[in-house]
């Protein structure tokens, strides 16, 4: 049995839980991320538990939700809005004891699903 993983935002008003460190971490190379110097722990919906207030920031054709807390604005995680992917994000940047150096990192130019051929699910 895998330990769950918890982080949050630099002020402590949202709180990130996993049920496990990411296999993978993403580190995508579009303008929005790069800008924002995440990288992203990928899960499947349904599987992250997000607690406190949030702002999004619509991108991609305004699919994705970009979270950021309200308080100290550090960037949460992501979430499809309407169409499913059938995943979602935090940013690993953000998760407390776990060491994200350790953690195979894939980079990729942008959005895509390519990331993800040979490894999702995560399990």
């Amino acid at each position: 049995m895998t330990n769950p993983i918890k982080g949050s935002c630099h002020c402590g008003a949202v709180r990130l839980e996993a049920p496990h460190a990411p296999p993978w971490i993403v580190q995508c190379g579009c303008g929005t991320c790069s800008k924002l110097g995440v990288l992203w722990a990928y899960y499947p919906d349904g599987a992250v538990t997000v607690t406190g207030t949030t702002k999004v920031y619509l991108c991609n054709d305004r699919v994705i939700g970009i979270h950021h807390c309200r308080a100290c604005g550090c960037t949460t995680h992501w979430q499809t809005r309407g169409k499913d992917f059938g995943r979602m994000a935090l940013n690993a940047r953000l998760l407390d004891d776990c060491n994200i150096a350790a953690i195979p990192l894939r980079a990729i130019a942008g959005p895509t699903p390519a990331v993800f051929d040979d490894a999702w699910p995560p399990s």
